[in-house]
């Protein structure tokens, strides 16, 4: 999908509340307080019509981690692929490209989301930490038709330097944008999980931030998907801003 068209995109499910496989949600404007603080987080709180709770564990289990992901996709096809009927595979956060916050389900329970090979083993770690996905395309490809995704659409023209950035990592030498929306609101996010479930606000060196390494298991704090699995994994990327986010939580 090209950039130009996600905002209609999003802008459509917060209509009509369909997803990409027309599955319908409830679909709720939701505020809560963050702990010790005076701020709010304002959230979607979004449920299937049909009453489908197969998609994700109703266990409890305690919190010592927080995951950040994207989502390699957009707004309704994330909510598809989260929400898929007994996968387990999904996260209780989703952030849209709008900046708005998508919660699918109950932050103490937990589903897989670290997938196969995970250090630490994909059930134990999954329970213990806290997915946030984030709406980005992720990884491109420069062609002569323009950058082009991992689904081999165009994103965005060549000339666009706002849309994505030239940084090598991995399978990829260029990677999508993220929007300042979405920054503030992960902010928000995190500060509002962090409090709630006791997790430090420590994030890893900078020199460590790119690596997946066996002791990342033992990390209270905030992660990536790239931390846990060694090659096959880029989320969340070289081109999400570290230092602003740093910032925002640490403040």
């Amino acid at each position: 999908m090209e950039i130009a068209k996600i905002a209609a995109h999003e802008a459509d499910f917060d209509i009509n509340h369909v997803d990409s496989n027309d599955k319908y949600f409830d679909y709720s404007a939701q505020s809560i307080p963050i702990p010790g603080e005076t701020k709010m987080m304002d959230y979607i709180n979004l449920k299937p019509r049909s009453g489908d709770e197969s998609y994700y564990f109703k266990t409890n289990r305690e919190k010592r981690q927080i995951v950040l992901h994207y989502t390699l996709g957009y707004l309704k096809g994330d909510i598809a692929t989260l929400t898929q009927h007994d996968y387990h595979v999904s996260v209780p956060f989703v952030i849209g490209r709008n900046g708005k916050i998508y919660n699918l389900f109950f932050s103490e329970y937990w589903a897989y989301h670290l997938g196969p090979g995970a250090f630490g083993g994909n059930k134990t770690q999954s329970e213990v930490s806290i997915g946030i996905e984030i709406s980005n395309i992720g990884g491109l490809k420069k062609t002569a038709g323009g950058m082009e995704t991992y689904y081999g659409d165009i994103y965005c023209d060549v000339n666009n330097n706002n849309a994505y950035i030239q940084k090598p990592f991995r399978r990829f030498e260029y990677y999508a944008t993220f929007t300042d929306s979405q920054y503030e609101s992960l902010i928000i996010l995190l500060r509002y999980l962090t409090g709630s479930y006791n997790i430090r606000r420590d994030f890893l060196p900078d020199t460590d931030r790119y690596l997946a390494k066996a002791d990342i298991v033992d990390f209270n704090g905030i992660v990536t998907h790239a931390n846990y699995r060694k090659s096959d994994k880029e989320d969340i990327g070289p081109a999400f801003d570290w230092d602003r986010v740093i910032r925002g939580v640490t403040a």
